[in-house]
C-alpha cells in the first residue's frame, strides 16, 4: 500500500493532501506517521516536524541525515516574526509582486501577534487594539528586515505619531492608557516564563536543503501547557514562514498533539486554520495527529469546536486506528463509516486479556478512509533500523531497568 498523499492529489484520487490521523495511544500512530516521513523523504520530499513535544522523531531525523533545532533557554531559539524566504524575495522585488508578498508578510506576523496575545491574556484582543498593533507591524517593516516581539513592544512603547494617529489620539498620556493593557501582554512574551526563547533573533534558521527538519519543543513543553501552546503557535508560523516564497520543492509537515495548541484559549483554532489552508498551494502536504474528536469538546467556543472539525472535513485522507464505539460515532459524522468498517476499527480498540505482555490488538493496523470510498485496512510491519527509530517507548523501558 503506498499513501502519498502529494501523489495521490496528482493523480486525481484526492483533492487535497491533508492527512488526519485518529487512534488510541499505543496504537501506532507515530509508527506510522514516522513511516510515512521516510517514504515522502525517499522520493524527494523534505519533512518538517513543526513543534516535537515529546520528542518522538528526533532519531529518525538524525539518521536520514536532516536537522533538529532544538528550542529552549541556553538553547536554539526562534524569532516567530522571521519571515523567511519571503522576507528575502520581498527585498529583491519591485511593482506588484512585492506589494502582494509585503501584505502577505504583513498579514502573518499581526496574525501571530494576535494569537500569542490571544493565549496570554485568556480572550481575543480588541478591534483599536489590533489597528495599533498592525501599525505597529508596518512601522517595523519600515525600520527593520527581521524585527523581533521586543521590538514591538519598543514601538508600543515609544508612541510614535503613526500610532498615536492609529490610536485616535494626539495625546500622549491617552495613547499611553489606550495601549496599556497591549504592552503588559507583549512584555510578558519577552520577560515572563517564555523569556530567552522567543524574544530575538532566529540563532538557528530551518535548512530546507535538509532532507528533514525537527523543531523539539520539548524543553519548553516542560514548564506548562500554555507556555507549550505558545512554542507551538510560534514553531508553526516560522515554519510556514520558511517555506513561502520557495519553488519547486514538495514538503510533509507534521503538527503531533494538535489539540494541546488549540486549547489554550478562545480563537486560536481561526489562527491555525488560517495557517494550514493554503498548503495545496505550496507543494505542501500536511499531517494531523491527535487521539480523540472528544478533545474538540475541551475547545472554548462552539465556533472554535466547529471550526476544529473543519480540519478533519478538510483533509482528504483519515486514517484510523483502534478507537472504541463511541468516538467511532463521532468520527462517522464527518467522515463517513460503514458498519463493518466501525466494527473493524473497534475490534482493534482494546486488548481482550489482562495476561501481561499481551500485544495491543490495534498495534500497527490501521483504515485509511478517502471520502466516500470504501476504507482500506493495513497493517504496518517494521523491517531492520525501523524497530529502533520508530520505538517511542525507549524512555519508559529504560526506567525500568
Amino acid at each position: 500500500m503506498c499513501l502519498d498523499p502529494l501523489a495521490w492529489l496528482r493523480a486525481g484520487l484526492v483533492t487535497n493532501p491533508g492527512v488526519f490521523v485518529l487512534g488510541q495511544p499505543g496504537t501506532g500512530k507515530s509508527t506510522l506517521v514516522k513511516r510515512l516521513i521516510t517514504g515522502a523523504i525517499a522520493f524527494g520530499s523534505t519533512a518538517l516536524i513543526l513543534g516535537d513535544t515529546k520528542p518522538d522523531y528526533t532519531m529518525l531525523v538524525e539518521h536520514v541525515g536532516g536537522q533538529v533545532i532544538r528550542v529552549g533557554r541556553g538553547l536554539d531559539r526562534i524569532n516567530p516574526l522571521d519571515a523567511g524566504p519571503l522576507g528575502t524575495a520581498v527585498r529583491t522585488l519591485q511593482g506588484a509582486e512585492a506589494e502582494r508578498m509585503r501584505w502577505e508578510m504583513r498579514g502573518r506576523r499581526l496574525s501571530l501577534l494576535m494569537a500569542l496575545c490571544t493565549l496570554i491574556r485568556e480572550a481575543p484582543i480588541g478591534n483599536a487594539e489590533e489597528v495599533i498593533l498592525g501599525r505597529a507591524v508596518d512601522l517595523l517593516d519600515e525600520r527593520l528586515a527581521e524585527p523581533t516581539v521586543p521590538d514591538v513592544l519598543a514601538v508600543l512603547e515609544e508612541g510614535p505619531e503613526a500610532l498615536r494617529s492609529a490610536a485616535r489620539t494626539d495625546h500622549p498620556e491617552r495613547y499611553r492608557e489606550r495601549v496599556s493593557d497591549l504592552v503588559f501582554t507583549l512584555d510578558l512574551l519577552c520577560t515572563g516564563s517564555l523569556a530567552g526563547v522567543f524574544d530575538g533573533p532566529t540563532t538557528r534558521p530551518i535548512d530546507l536543503t535538509a532532507p528533514a527538519v525537527s523543531v523539539d519543543i520539548s524543553q519548553v513543553g516542560a514548564a506548562g501547557d500554555k507556555l507549550l501552546t505558545a512554542a507551538m503557535l510560534c514553531t508553526w508560523a516560522y515554519g510556514f514562514a520558511m517555506v513561502d516564497g520557495t519553488t519547486g520543492r514538495s514538503y510533509l509537515a507534521v503538527m503531533d498533539e494538535l489539540w494541546r495548541a488549540l486549547r489554550g484559549a478562545p480563537g486560536l483554532v481561526e489562527y491555525a486554520d488560517s495557517l494550514t489552508r493554503l498548503n495545496r498551494a505550496k507543494g505542501m502536504a500536511s499531517i494531523m495527529i491527535t487521539h480523540s474528536l472528544g478533545d474538540l469538546e475541551a475547545l472554548p467556543t462552539e465556533e472554535d469546536r466547529a471550526k476544529a472539525r473543519g480540519f478533519i472535513d478538510r483533509s482528504a485522507i483519515t486514517v484510523l486506528a483502534g478507537l472504541p464505539p463511541r468516538e467511532l460515532a463521532r468520527v462517522s459524522e464527518i467522515t463517513r463509516l460503514t458498519g463493518p468498517e466501525q466494527e473493524l476499527v473497534a475490534s482493534w480498540s482494546a486488548p481482550d486479556s489482562w495476561q501481561p505482555g499481551t500485544r495491543h490488538p490495534g498495534r500497527g493496523k490501521y483504515l485509511i478512509k478517502t471520502g466516500d470510498r470504501l476504507g482500506i485496512p493495513v497493517e504496518l510491519a517494521l523491517v531492520g533500523a525501523e524497530h529502533e527509530l520508530y520505538d517511542t517507548d525507549q524512555a519508559i523501558r529504560r526506567s525500568a531497568q
